[in-house]
């Protein structure tokens, strides 16, 4: 077979030049990957593994596991028992590993685990804990005599779901679930806080998304049509609030909008309202809509300025020449050129708004609180595992969101500036 030129033609050191050119590609490869390397480590340490640490913890607690081995080996060999009428070796069980926790001083862990799922367990915990060491056979009736809910079927529901070191049963508190005799079923009305919060949560990132939208839209246009000294300063008054630090912001809107406020203070002043009618903007959700739209502003407008500065201005010359109005021009014309810049801000805003933390906490109150702000509360205060189920229904509901983005505009169309 006759060679090829490519296999003829040779370097100046005598190698085939094909050889030559693959080995110099591999090489330009390896030091692009070695450019990058720095980048690839601290995003695998400072946001892949704390994220799958969070999804590991969703589905992790080994409180009562660890606490209670003696009775979490008699559910392993007693698959399917009765919970309302557990058996007289059950209860030993139990009692034995009460006896042990008293004595490590892992009583209250284990309390706290059963107590995620059915409330109230901490002090009965304690209580059988303090009593176990002097208990006689019969234990089942020497345990239900020092308190009757050691009886109740959620608790040994509950205690066989914990028994388990793996459990989805983080998720299903946070879907607001409820363990009953019965199993997981639907809490009351009143109790369903988490789904309600997260519908809250979308909801108002919905409408500050929409009101940036509408802030940004013109004040873009404005950016892309000016001359350019007069955009850059334009821009430079749109960047300025990345220079001063989001708690100073925050801060300057507590004191505009308070009762006592600068806001407050004008339209008494006008005589627009009487000092007795002032207006409650903030510690509620007026407070946490406009603090947090200002905030994400600059997000909404550098995207869809991208867009705007290369629409040629000759397009909507030529349809105002073939008759077209100034509605139809920018509905037929202009509007469909920014989509891009549209979807892409409204992308990056809701998003940012759905795990806003700082600004609903200081300006919220109790009306205004996020999904963000509970799932800060049981990370510090309450249940991690709880707090990262709740985290990682969050992350799922922004990956779905994304999906739908490259479905309807698609990923590569995403302009961020």
């Amino acid at each position: 077979m006759a060679e090829s030129a490519s296999d003829l033609l040779t370097t100046a050191d005598g190698r085939p030049l094909k050889a030559a050119l693959a080995a110099a590609q591999a090489r330009a490869r390896r030091r692009a990957f070695l450019l990058v390397l720095p980048l690839l480590a601290f995003v695998l340490l400072t946001f892949l593994i704390p994220i799958g640490y969070m999804l590991k913890r969703s589905v992790e607690h080994d409180g009562f596991s660890s606490s209670a081995p003696t009775l979490v080996a008699w559910f392993d060999q007693n698959k399917g028992f009765d919970p309302a009428n557990p058996p007289e070796e059950a209860f030993a069980a139990l009692v034995q590993d009460l006896a042990r926790m008293q004595v490590e001083k892992t009583t209250g862990m284990a309390g706290t685990r059963i107590n995620y799922s059915v409330p109230g367990t901490i002090s009965l915990f304690k209580k059988g804990a303090r009593e176990a060491e002097g208990l006689t056979p019969p234990f089942k009736e020497a345990l239900l005599a020092v308190d009757p809910d050691w009886g109740l079927p959620n608790l040994w529901r509950g205690m066989e779901s914990a028994s388990h070191v793996y459990t989805s049963e983080f998720y299903l508190v946070a879907a607001d679930r409820k363990l009953t005799a019965e199993g997981w079923q639907r809490g009351d009305d009143g109790q369903r806080i988490y789904l309600y919060l997260f519908f809250k949560t979308f909801f108002v990132s919905a409408v500050i998304t929409l009101a940036c939208l509408l802030l940004a839209f013109p004040v873009s246009h404005l950016l892309a049509t000016l001359p350019m000294a007069k955009s850059s300063l334009l821009m430079i008054l749109v960047l300025l609030p990345f220079w001063t630090s989001l708690l100073v912001r925050t801060t300057a809107w507590i004191a505009l909008l308070q009762e006592q406020g600068i806001v407050n203070d004008m339209l008494v002043g006008l005589g627009l309202i009487g000092d007795d009618g002032r207006l409650s903007m903030m510690y509620n959700m007026t407070g946490t809509i406009v603090a947090m739209t200002h905030v994400l502003l600059p997000f909404m407008i550098l995207p869809l300025y991208s867009v705007m500065r290369v629409i040629p201005p000759s397009y909507a010359r030529a349809a105002r020449s073939l008759g077209a109005t100034s509605w139809t021009t920018f509905r037929r014309v202009y509007l469909p050129q920014t989509l891009p810049g549209i979807a892409a801000g409204s992308l990056l805003v809701f998003i940012l708004a759905v795990g806003y933390y700082i600004t609903p906490a200081l300006v919220g109150g109790a009306d205004g609180q996020l999904i963000s702000n509970l799932i800060s509360f049981h990370m510090t205060k309450s249940n991690w595992s709880l707090a990262a189920a709740i985290a990682g229904m969050l992350l799922v509901a922004i990956l779905l969101l994304y999906w739908l983005y490259d479905r309807l505009v698609g990923i590569d169309r995403l302009k961020l500036g």
